[in-house]
């Protein structure tokens, strides 16, 4: 008995075969092909997934390299345009520098030729004043010593003399 257990039955075998290669056809016939197209389809999503990562991946190094590039541009510009007004400013100085020169030397030139024609006023003035005041001695000087007779005369002959000689 212990033998017989041991001892496959071939009809048993049979049968099983039977149902295998049954099981086998139907699977074959109506799972498979839908089990497979599944397979295959979840390969290709995945494939696709994969794909598109890798493409986002490149569009965000791209991305990035023209991120970076605009923010160089944008450093650039920048520079530029500093650059730009510190010279424009520094022109500008300059300029403002130039102007307040030729204003100031105009204003020294006006207050010197004022301050000339002010001497040559002053000196005139000073001139008519001493003029004036050389006539009124003389003439205080002339009637004093003209007042007697003898003053007189020798005055004439000094004055007489002294235009012979000259």
């Amino acid at each position: 008995m212990l033998v017989s257990i041991l001892e496959p039955a071939l009809g048993l075998i049979i049968w099983q075969l039977l149902i295998f290669g049954v099981l086998f056809f139907i699977l074959a016939k109506f799972a498979w092909k839908p089990i497979i197209g599944a397979l295959q389809e979840r390969e290709q999503s995945i494939d696709d997934a994969l794909s598109l990562a890798a493409k986002t991946r490149q569009e965000m190094t791209d991305l990035k390299s023209g991120n970076e590039k605009l923010i160089a541009e944008a450093r650039a510009e920048r520079d530029r345009v500093l650059k730009e007004a510190k010279e424009a400013g520094d022109s500008m100085i300059a300029q403002a520098k130039a102007d307040a020169q030729k204003v100031g030397a105009e204003e020294i030139e006006k207050a010197r030729a004022a301050f000339n024609q002010e001497r040559i006023n002053a000196i005139a003035s000073l001139r008519k004043e001493t003029a004036s005041l050389s006539l009124e001695i003389a003439e205080k000087v002339l009637r004093s010593q003209l007042s007697n007779r003898t003053a007189q005369e020798t005055l004439v002959s000094s004055l007489l003399a002294d235009a012979k000689l000259n």
